[in-house]
């Protein structure tokens, strides 16, 4: 039987994000945007659709033009009878995560979601099983980037 599969994506200028943790028991695929730009709901329903029976999670950062193209196609992949669910991913600590939905952005520990979810749907775990695990690792983490 298929797994549950783990896509995530954003704007291009980020490279290796996102397309770089493609992998075993990471992502199954990464949808681009152009130059900082988020990809389209259009992007991210065919790679929605492209992906498993067994249900998508969608990884997103706390952007957005993220949050607003890839919840708009998740819902229409359900809406379609494919089963998908998010993880808006919000570990800057540099913002206070107070401040709602546009405060705490995605940063690197995005990647540890990835990977921890990712390894849960290697191992044959259901997408509440899953999207259980990722939401648990982005409440327990926090990163600050600098430069």
């Amino acid at each position: 039987s298929e797994n549950v599969k783990l896509l995530s994506g954003g704007g291009s200028g980020h490279e290796p994000s996102h397309a770089g943790w493609i992998g075993e028991g990471m992502l199954h695929g990464a949808i681009l945007g152009g130059m900082f730009a988020s990809p389209t709901v259009s992007q991210i329903l065919a790679a929605i659709r492209a992906s498993s029976p067994a249900g998508v999670l969608l990884v997103v950062k706390n952007y957005t033009g993220d949050r607003l193209n890839f919840g708009m196609a998740c819902e229409k992949a359900n809406a379609e009878g494919i089963p998908c669910k998010m993880v808006v991913v919000a570990d800057d600590c540099a913002l206070p995560r107070e401040k709602g939905i546009t405060g705490a952005r995605g940063v690197a520990g995005t990647v540890l979601v990835h990977k921890i979810a990712g390894a849960a749907a290697a191992k044959g775990a259901t997408l509440d099983e899953v999207t259980a695990m990722a939401n648990k690792v982005c409440s327990r983490m926090g990163t600050l980037g600098v430069a």
